[in-house]
């Protein structure tokens, strides 16, 4: 964190001096209170909202300034900070006492003072830097609505790295403006290690710190000024490095140690396999939206977000398996402005077995299996979680969940619904409802006696106040019922406000 933290100073410092000269910082501060019944915050309080919201019971204070970057000018910087205080209720996980020979419960929460966001960015032309920890949520899907990305998303907290590529979409040459390319590639380190090991139970499995996380993608468009166009590409993710610990009942019994070096960092842009098996942990899923711009201004789009763990999944072996969504997005103000519908079915992963005849020496199987994907998670590494929420879709149980401190996801073989709606219902107020229902049946290799089920839904409504320019309050409530995230019920209520000054002028 520190190196990012340095390398956001040095961006900062070099940047052009004359353009000091007029600097306008948007500002926000909010208070936010929620309470509720149940173990943890109802999912929709909890999901693509970058980890704020956890626990059933918190009172928090929220301070930002943020200097946007201009992409308008051939060259520009931003910077942001970002920090959220305050109280957290705890929620209690196991963790196996050597003393008493069992498993005792021990309460853990969130810490009171946390760095959100802190960060500096450069622009040039079309080419951007990041550096340091960043919000960033999914590049093709609408945060707001969807039940979220596949492969990044906004649902955990941001961890700290450094982050280049396209700020948008530039037309590929020769094409005369009919074929667009974006692309990024990102290298951070998660600052979990702490949750982790006070999370994990210590009585059997493993626990991994110390990983690093690589993302890239490459998308292609279709000339966006025509009434149909059309977005395809790959997004991709790597688990590297870090040290790998097993236990049996509270004591360590052996440590591994994945390699880390400048290959290693070269090897997450073009994966290779090393002497028995490939360089760290890949996932990813191909990305396709096709978009209709209507006659009234109006969009329809549909898309599908198809996961992959290995080459079963890349060569779309994995069956029906992905999200699959449409969107309606409407200008202005209206009863509706935008609408969300997506199917979601993660229960093929490519089949139910995995056999490589190459990883049994002398055995007369030759024909190869390649399924039992599982994904999410992985023989070395622990779930693709940051502090205990999942990086790709929250729709499958994040580790955060497991209060028996088990750091992989329990139901991957998922299939449900998500909607969800906004608009306005008057001059000032704004309005926000979504709903899933899911059935899970544990994963691949540990599956489950019998499925289990989910049922959630959250209303919200945010009232502009008038009589004070920047001013709102936001109220929400949501419900979980059903076996996967518990029965829980949970209001909230913040209120914010959002302005700018500029600390130099021409």
């Amino acid at each position: 964190m520190l190196r990012a933290l340095f390398i956001s100073a040095i961006i900062f410092v070099a940047s052009v001096p004359r353009l000091w000269a007029e600097l306008p910082v948007a500002v926000t501060g909010s208070l936010s209170i929620n309470a509720g019944s149940g173990e943890f915050a109802p999912f929709y309080l909890m999901s693509n909202n970058f980890g704020v919201f956890t626990q059933p019971y918190s009172v928090l204070a929220r301070a930002s300034a943020i200097k946007p970057v201009d992409f308008g000018s051939r060259f520009s910087f931003g910077f942001g900070a970002d920090v959220i205080g305050g109280y957290f209720s705890s929620r209690k996980y196991e963790r196996y006492s050597v003393d008493k020979g069992e498993a005792v419960m021990i309460a853990r929460r969130p810490s009171a003072v946390r760095i959100q966001q802190l960060y500096g960015e450069v622009k040039y032309r079309s080419l951007f830097l990041t550096a340091g920890v960043k919000e960033v949520g999914s590049a093709m899907l609408n945060d707001r609505l969807s039940s979220g990305d596949l492969t990044w998303s906004a649902n955990s907290r941001p961890m700290p790295g450094v982050r280049a590529g396209f700020h948008g979409f530039e037309d590929i040459p020769f094409t005369n403006g009919w074929v667009q390319v974006n692309g990024e590639l990102f290298y951070g380190r998660p600052a979990d290690n702490h949750w982790l090991e006070d999370r994990y139970n210590y009585e059997n499995y493993y626990v991994t710190t110390g990983r690093w996380i690589n993302y890239k993608r490459i998308y292609f468009r279709t000339n966006p000024q025509q009434p149909f166009h059309v977005t395809v590409g790959m997004q991709a993710a790597a688990q590297f490095g870090g040290t790998q610990r097993n236990y049996n009942d509270g004591v360590p019994v052996d440590e591994s140690k994945a390699s880390l070096d400048f290959m290693d960092f070269v090897d997450m842009l073009i994966p290779r396999q090393g002497d028995d098996f490939w360089t760290g942990n890949h996932l990813g899923s191909w990305d396709l939206k096709a978009t209709v711009r209507l006659k009234d201004g109006s969009t329809l789009m549909a898309y599908l977000q198809s996961p992959w763990e290995d080459g079963s999944g890349i060569g779309k072996m994995n069956g029906f398996d992905g999200l699959w969504g449409v969107e309606y997005r409407r200008p202005g103000r209206g009863i509706v402005t935008g609408a969300v519908v997506e199917y979601l079915d993660f229960t093929n992963q490519s089949g139910p077995l995995h056999w490589d005849p190459d990883d049994f020496p002398g055995t007369t199987i030759t024909d190869w299996a390649t399924g039992a994907d599982d994904y999410y998670n992985h023989y070395f590494y622990n779930g693709y979680a940051c502090y205990g929420l999942s990086q790709g879709s929250p729709f499958m149980t994040s580790p955060i969940y497991n209060r028996d401190g088990y750091m992989r996801f329990v139901d991957n073989k998922v299939r449900g619904f998500h909607v969800a709606v906004e608009g306005c219902v008057a001059r000032d107020v704004d309005y926000r409802a979504m709903l899933s229902y899911r059935q899970a049946w544990g994963s691949g290799y540990i599956p489950r006696v019998a499925k289990v089920h989910d049922f959630s839904a959250m209303v919200e409504a945010s009232w502009l106040v008038p009589t004070v320019k920047g001013l709102s309050l936001k109220g929400s409530a949501a419900v979980d019922r059903g076996d996967i995230f518990g029965n829980n019920f949970g209001v909230s209520l913040t209120l914010s406000y959002n302005g700018e000054f500029t600390l130099w002028k021409r």
